[in-house]
Protein backbone atom coordinates (compact mmCIF):
# COMPACT_ATOMS: atom_id res chain seq x y z
CA UNK A 1 0.00 0.00 0.00
CA UNK A 2 1.00 3.02 -0.57
CA UNK A 3 0.94 6.27 1.69
CA UNK A 4 -0.33 9.51 -0.04
CA UNK A 5 2.30 12.56 -0.78
CA UNK A 6 3.25 14.78 2.15
CA UNK A 7 1.65 17.23 0.07
CA UNK A 8 -1.27 16.06 -0.60
CA UNK A 9 -3.09 16.83 2.46
CA UNK A 10 -4.24 20.33 0.94
CA UNK A 11 -6.61 17.71 -0.79
CA UNK A 12 -7.70 16.39 1.91
CA UNK A 13 -8.61 19.46 3.72
CA UNK A 14 -10.56 20.85 0.30
CA UNK A 15 -13.62 18.60 1.41
CA UNK A 16 -13.31 18.80 5.46
CA UNK A 17 -14.18 22.44 5.33
CA UNK A 18 -17.38 21.77 2.77
CA UNK A 19 -18.21 18.92 4.86
CA UNK A 20 -17.53 20.98 8.38
CA UNK A 21 -19.45 23.70 6.05
CA UNK A 22 -22.45 21.38 4.87
CA UNK A 23 -22.96 19.50 8.40
CA UNK A 24 -23.44 23.24 10.50
CA UNK A 25 -26.01 24.91 7.63
CA UNK A 26 -27.74 21.25 7.80
CA UNK A 27 -28.38 21.83 11.67
CA UNK A 28 -29.42 25.41 11.10
CA UNK A 29 -31.69 24.50 8.46
CA UNK A 30 -33.12 21.00 10.63
CA UNK A 31 -34.09 23.91 13.76
CA UNK A 32 -37.71 24.63 14.33
CA UNK A 33 -37.09 28.36 15.40
CA UNK A 34 -35.63 29.30 12.59
CA UNK A 35 -38.27 27.59 10.14
CA UNK A 36 -35.73 28.84 7.59
CA UNK A 37 -36.68 26.34 4.65
CA UNK A 38 -40.28 28.45 5.49
CA UNK A 39 -38.45 31.75 5.15
CA UNK A 40 -36.33 31.07 1.74
CA UNK A 41 -38.31 33.89 0.13
CA UNK A 42 -37.63 37.16 2.78
CA UNK A 43 -34.32 38.83 2.57
CA UNK A 44 -34.49 39.40 6.76
CA UNK A 45 -33.46 37.42 9.05
CA UNK A 46 -35.49 34.08 9.99
CA UNK A 47 -34.70 33.98 13.37
CA UNK A 48 -32.37 34.73 16.03
CA UNK A 49 -31.01 32.39 18.80
CA UNK A 50 -29.01 34.27 21.79
CA UNK A 51 -26.04 32.64 23.32
CA UNK A 52 -23.96 33.71 26.40
CA UNK A 53 -21.18 35.56 24.95
CA UNK A 54 -20.28 37.99 21.83
CA UNK A 55 -21.94 35.09 19.16
CA UNK A 56 -25.48 34.40 18.35
CA UNK A 57 -27.43 32.40 15.45
CA UNK A 58 -28.88 34.84 13.63
CA UNK A 59 -30.21 32.65 10.78
CA UNK A 60 -30.28 34.59 7.28
CA UNK A 61 -30.76 33.54 3.34
CA UNK A 62 -27.36 34.95 1.50
CA UNK A 63 -28.11 35.46 -2.29
CA UNK A 64 -24.72 37.06 -2.82
CA UNK A 65 -21.22 36.48 -2.20
CA UNK A 66 -19.30 36.58 1.11
CA UNK A 67 -20.95 39.01 3.74
CA UNK A 68 -23.65 39.84 1.61
CA UNK A 69 -21.63 41.37 -1.38
CA UNK A 70 -23.42 41.69 -4.78
CA UNK A 71 -26.88 40.72 -3.94
CA UNK A 72 -28.50 38.58 -6.86
CA UNK A 73 -31.50 36.56 -7.43
CA UNK A 74 -33.12 34.90 -11.08
CA UNK A 75 -30.75 34.39 -13.64
CA UNK A 76 -28.16 36.26 -11.70
CA UNK A 77 -28.22 33.39 -9.30
CA UNK A 78 -26.16 31.44 -12.15
CA UNK A 79 -23.88 33.86 -13.03
CA UNK A 80 -22.77 33.98 -9.61
CA UNK A 81 -22.69 30.41 -9.19
CA UNK A 82 -20.96 30.29 -12.36
CA UNK A 83 -17.89 33.12 -11.18
CA UNK A 84 -17.78 31.46 -7.89
CA UNK A 85 -17.32 28.04 -9.71
CA UNK A 86 -14.56 29.32 -12.22
CA UNK A 87 -12.69 30.81 -9.72
CA UNK A 88 -12.91 28.09 -7.28
CA UNK A 89 -11.97 25.88 -10.16
CA UNK A 90 -9.02 28.24 -11.15
CA UNK A 91 -7.45 27.83 -7.42
CA UNK A 92 -7.53 24.52 -7.59
CA UNK A 93 -5.46 24.49 -10.58
CA UNK A 94 -3.10 26.69 -8.55
CA UNK A 95 -3.25 24.61 -5.74
CA UNK A 96 -2.27 21.38 -8.17
CA UNK A 97 0.96 23.55 -8.70
CA UNK A 98 1.53 25.20 -5.22
CA UNK A 99 4.65 24.92 -3.61
CA UNK A 100 4.74 26.03 0.36
CA UNK A 101 2.27 24.58 3.45
CA UNK A 102 1.06 28.53 3.58
CA UNK A 103 -0.06 28.76 0.39
CA UNK A 104 -1.66 25.36 0.20
CA UNK A 105 -3.34 25.84 3.21
CA UNK A 106 -4.58 29.02 2.21
CA UNK A 107 -5.89 27.44 -1.34
CA UNK A 108 -7.46 24.54 0.09
CA UNK A 109 -9.16 26.83 2.87
CA UNK A 110 -10.51 28.69 0.06
CA UNK A 111 -11.34 26.00 -2.23
CA UNK A 112 -13.40 24.48 0.36
CA UNK A 113 -15.27 27.34 1.72
CA UNK A 114 -16.16 28.28 -2.13
CA UNK A 115 -17.67 24.89 -2.73
CA UNK A 116 -19.56 25.14 0.48
CA UNK A 117 -21.21 28.16 -0.39
CA UNK A 118 -21.76 27.06 -4.02
CA UNK A 119 -23.48 23.87 -3.03
CA UNK A 120 -26.22 26.10 -1.36
CA UNK A 121 -26.66 28.51 -3.98
CA UNK A 122 -26.97 25.46 -6.42
CA UNK A 123 -29.40 24.19 -3.94
CA UNK A 124 -31.58 26.89 -2.50
CA UNK A 125 -30.66 29.68 -4.79
CA UNK A 126 -29.25 31.55 -1.15
CA UNK A 127 -26.62 30.82 0.94
CA UNK A 128 -27.30 29.53 4.38
CA UNK A 129 -25.70 32.42 6.73
CA UNK A 130 -26.08 31.92 10.80
CA UNK A 131 -22.79 33.10 12.79
CA UNK A 132 -23.78 36.35 14.14
CA UNK A 133 -20.82 38.53 15.42
CA UNK A 134 -22.82 41.46 16.14
CA UNK A 135 -21.01 41.60 19.76
CA UNK A 136 -18.08 41.85 18.68
CA UNK A 137 -18.78 45.04 16.47
CA UNK A 138 -18.52 42.47 13.60
CA UNK A 139 -22.28 43.63 11.01
CA UNK A 140 -22.11 40.81 8.79
CA UNK A 141 -23.51 37.54 9.62
CA UNK A 142 -21.56 34.19 8.38
CA UNK A 143 -21.03 30.86 7.83
CA UNK A 144 -18.24 28.21 8.45
CA UNK A 145 -17.54 28.70 4.49
CA UNK A 146 -17.09 32.49 4.82
CA UNK A 147 -14.81 31.99 7.44
CA UNK A 148 -12.38 29.38 5.85
CA UNK A 149 -12.87 32.24 2.81
CA UNK A 150 -11.69 34.98 4.99
CA UNK A 151 -9.01 32.59 6.50
CA UNK A 152 -7.87 31.74 3.84
CA UNK A 153 -7.88 35.04 2.13
CA UNK A 154 -5.68 36.35 4.89
CA UNK A 155 -2.95 33.54 4.65
CA UNK A 156 -2.80 33.99 0.43
CA UNK A 157 -1.95 37.50 1.23
CA UNK A 158 0.71 37.04 4.41
CA UNK A 159 2.26 34.47 1.91
CA UNK A 160 1.83 35.83 -1.25
CA UNK A 161 3.24 39.65 -0.26
CA UNK A 162 4.85 39.04 3.16
CA UNK A 163 6.38 35.58 3.08
CA UNK A 164 7.15 35.62 -0.49
CA UNK A 165 9.67 38.58 -0.41
CA UNK A 166 12.79 38.16 -2.03
CA UNK A 167 16.15 38.34 0.26
CA UNK A 168 17.16 41.54 -0.26
CA UNK A 169 20.97 41.66 -0.80
CA UNK A 170 23.08 43.44 1.66
CA UNK A 171 25.94 45.40 0.18
CA UNK A 172 29.42 45.40 1.30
Amino acid sequence: MKLPSPSAWPFFLVPVVVLLDQWSKWLVLQEPRFNALGCLDRMEPCGRIPLPGPLDFTMLWNRGMSYGLFQTDGIGRWILAAIMATIAIGFFVWLLKAEGRWLRLALALVIGGAFGNLIDRVRFGAVVDFIDANGLYFPWVFNVADAAISVGAVLLFIDQFLLSRPKQATSS
